[in-house]
């Protein structure tokens, strides 16, 4: 079920069996926080850290008056908006071919001469580490006939052979090598490299862009959330493992990332066990949002002096960036990243990233890992997803009404609202367009 795909977990756990079958109600794996742990003295983790603890006090506020974040209002949404295929491709249009997409974090490269192959809205994308260190991102096409170079997962390369023909390109997709040039003809190098994309790295995040002439200003798109993110030192962590799950229509899949409201509810032997339902702090920067939930262990923090609290074991922080990567367990050593990706106006595929602190180095260590992946795949599918199908089959006979998001879900008014924006700021560039 968990994937190992990172070439040097491959590399460290070969020969392993196969993950025993997880039980059907999986039990909670242990965490451990990490934030306490840091001793970072740069501006970012002092930042973090300083932010941490008046976050804290925060979640803090909300347990003793029993209350959680609320925005000023209720939201209402028109189902016809999950249901419309025309505006399902003005979504795709004005967000995910125009944003700066989060589409691998560093440690899946996480060395020279690395790569991830994914594949977004149809386009097969390749994202390299090339000997220098620098990352690049380009179609996974070769220039020759067009054939896919690599297929879908993380792995090690040094150089990009097309299995059709065996042209070669380096890392950065330049052409360098062409199979029977003497009989094929001359190639000119510098007029068939691979199509590149834009391509940055910040705080251990690969972004790509999908519009080859996009010039993406990464520090701009993150705003004041990327010196929280620098503090989380995600870049040094290291990549465990993948597994990916299909999903319903992106927003569908994406509302039930955005609250904490059906905690108790939908998991009330799973996440209810270690976080308090209805109750976070919620914060945004630009497209991008927190949502901070409160753990159980807040209740006997509550009682310690400001010092003596440990974040990571009061509150369990999900970074969201937009339009579709939250990370979870951030303050803690394992971390589960999710990348949601529409397919079609009725389908997304979501890829679970496990990151850890330190390696998995023993049997122990690896086991405990696995649980870990295996406990939020399962959650995930079981419980989030089996509901969220279920809201899609019934979207076309609640067509014409509309769905309500309370005060106490702004994640969820703030997505749509984004989304909103992005679509009004697409038509108003297609009307200037036509003048």
């Amino acid at each position: 079920m968990v994937q190992t795909s990172s070439p040097e977990i491959r590399e460290s756990a070969g020969g392993r069996g196969s993950p025993a079958p997880a039980p059907s109600a999986p039990s909670t794996p242990d965490y451990s926080s990490w934030i306490s742990q840091d001793r970072s003295t740069d501006a970012a983790a002092v930042t973090m850290r300083r932010e941490a603890a008046e976050l804290v006090e925060r979640v803090l506020a909300h347990h003793r008056a029993n209350t959680t974040h609320e925005a000023d209002g209720q939201w209402t949404e028109p189902v016809a908006h999950y249901l419309d295929a025309d505006r399902w491709q003005r979504e795709m249009d004005a967000v995910h071919r125009s944003v700066p997409l989060p589409l691998a974090m560093s440690s899946e490269l996480p060395g020279p001469n690395t790569y991830k192959a994914i594949d977004v809205l149809g386009i097969p994308v390749l994202i390299t580490r090339d000997r220098q260190g620098a990352v690049h991102a380009m179609i996974n096409a070769c220039r020759h006939r067009g054939a896919r170079l690599l297929e879908a997962g993380c792995g090690v390369s040094k150089r990009l052979t097309c299995p059709y023909h065996s042209w070669s390109y380096d890392l950065a997709g330049e052409l360098r090598g062409v199979y029977a040039e003497k009989t094929f003809g001359e190639v000119p190098r510098e007029g068939r490299s691979l199509v590149g994309l834009p391509a940055g790295e910040r705080a251990g995040i690969v972004f790509v862009s999908l519009d080859p002439a996009a010039e993406p200003d990464l520090d701009a798109w993150l705003g004041d959330l990327r010196p929280l993110l620098e503090g989380l030192r995600l870049a040094d962590c290291h990549h465990y493992s993948t597994s990916e799950l299909t999903s319903p229509n992106w927003k569908v899949t994406l509302d039930g990332y955005l609250e904490t409201y059906h905690f108790a509810s939908l998991h009330p032997k799973t996440v209810f066990e270690t976080n308090l339902s209805n109750m976070m702090a919620h914060d945004t920067w630009g497209p991008h949002q927190r949502i901070a939930p409160a753990l159980r262990p807040i209740a006997r923090a509550a009682e310690l002096p400001p010092e003596q609290r440990d974040p990571g074991d009061c509150i369990g922080p999900i970074y969201w960036l937009f339009p579709g990567l939250a990370i979870a367990g951030a303050w803690r050593q394992k971390i589960a990243v999710s990348l949601v990706l529409p397919r079609t106006a009725t389908e997304s595929v979501t890829q679970q990233i496990i990151l850890l602190r330190e390696p998995a180095v023993t049997d122990e260590e690896r086991q405990a890992a696995d649980r870990f992946g295996e406990w939020f795949h399962e959650v995930v599918r079981d419980e989030d997803y089996a509901t969220t199908y279920g809201v899609q089959q019934g979207l076309k006979a609640l067509d014409g009404t509309d769905f309500v998001f309370g005060r106490n879900e702004p994640g969820l008014q703030h997505l749509h609202r984004t989304i909103h924006q992005h679509l009004d700021k697409g038509a108003s560039a297609a009307a200037r367009a036509t003048r």
